[in-house]
């Protein structure tokens, strides 16, 4: 098999390459270290390069898995695929039975907390612990203007397959800090999305959002949100940027609701893509949350 073209950014993200075959399509994944499970799920436009830095310095100590969904990063873009909420929750747990995982700990971010939170809770007995940053994982009426707007036939794949906007507007606007979007850290942001047929997911992605109950994968977003209640007693770590536009900080006061007794904590001067803005200060956290809470839950509430 022929290994991702890396060109411009290797260095940053030097990990093998793996692969499950799901229903007739390749998922990419990476696998790092050994220990108790951390399964990173990533959102859009992301893929598993986002995780990089936490990858590099979890996996001496613990053993990170990171997904990418199908339609970003190095998996398979299929043009004809429905790409809805239920489709990636079950490509995450394909790989979840795969590996046969274990007592893991879930870290999510943006769409990547529903997809997350709803393999959890199909499947509760294989969940131990969570670190949520600046997602969603429940029914809203807070989703931006600029969501609304590729909703909108035509304007929607001219704007993210046709312009790259979305993936682009990520570099620019998703961290406080503009220096450390280096030109290897925005050469692995854009590789897997270089024209337009790779760009199907990303546009697929926004489109699935759903902002009305007539939509597809309202029912299945529903169901995430009400499979929240059996964690309500787990381990669980809120990590938010505070200067996101897209999933502000009164995301994560709806989601304390769900969550009350959760460790929570918010850095004022980062933005959407926090794991760029705070990358030490979120290893630091994940790894003293993991300490204080050394023996993971088998079972649910």
């Amino acid at each position: 098999m022929t290994s991702p073209d890396r060109s411009g950014f290797a260095e940053e993200y030097p990990f093998p390459s793996h692969y499950i075959e799901h229903q007739g399509h390749r998922l990419h994944y990476v696998d790092e270290g050994e220990g108790e499970v951390l399964l990173f799920v990533h959102g859009n436009p992301t893929w598993s390069f986002a995780w990089r830095n936490l990858i590099k310095s979890l996996s001496p100590h613990y053993r990170c898995i990171a997904i990418d969904h199908l339609g970003c990063g190095f998996s398979d873009k299929p043009q004809d695929y429905p790409y809805r909420l239920n489709n990636h929750i079950e490509n995450l747990l394909a790989l979840v039975e795969h590996l046969d995982l274990q007592k893991i700990t879930f870290i999510a971010h943006d769409w990547g907390g529903a997809i997350a939170m709803g393999a959890a809770a199909r499947q509760p007995g294989r969940a131990a612990r969570f670190v949520l940053g600046n997602t969603a994982a429940f029914r809203s009426k807070l989703i931006p203007r600029s969501i609304h707007l590729i909703h909108i036939p035509g304007f929607g794949a001219v704007a993210v397959r046709g312009f790259n906007a979305f993936v682009r507007f990520g570099l620019k606007w998703t961290v406080v800090d503009k220096q450390v979007m280096k030109p290897a850290v925005k050469a692995g942001y854009l590789a897997p999305y270089g024209n337009w047929h790779n760009r199907i997911g990303v546009l697929r992605f926004v489109q699935d959002i759903p902002l009305k109950p007539t939509h597809p994968s309202y029912n299945t977003l529903k169901e995430v949100e009400e499979g929240l209640a059996k964690f309500k007693d787990y381990p669980m770590q809120f990590i938010w940027g505070a200067q996101d536009f897209c999933f502000t900080t009164q995301f994560l006061e709806e989601f304390k609701t769900f969550f009350p007794n959760a460790n929570t904590t918010v850095f004022p001067d980062a933005g959407h893509y926090l794991f760029e803005d705070k990358p030490a200060e979120m290893i630091e956290l994940i790894q003293c949350f993991l300490e204080q809470n050394p023996q993971p839950r088998n079972e649910p509430s």
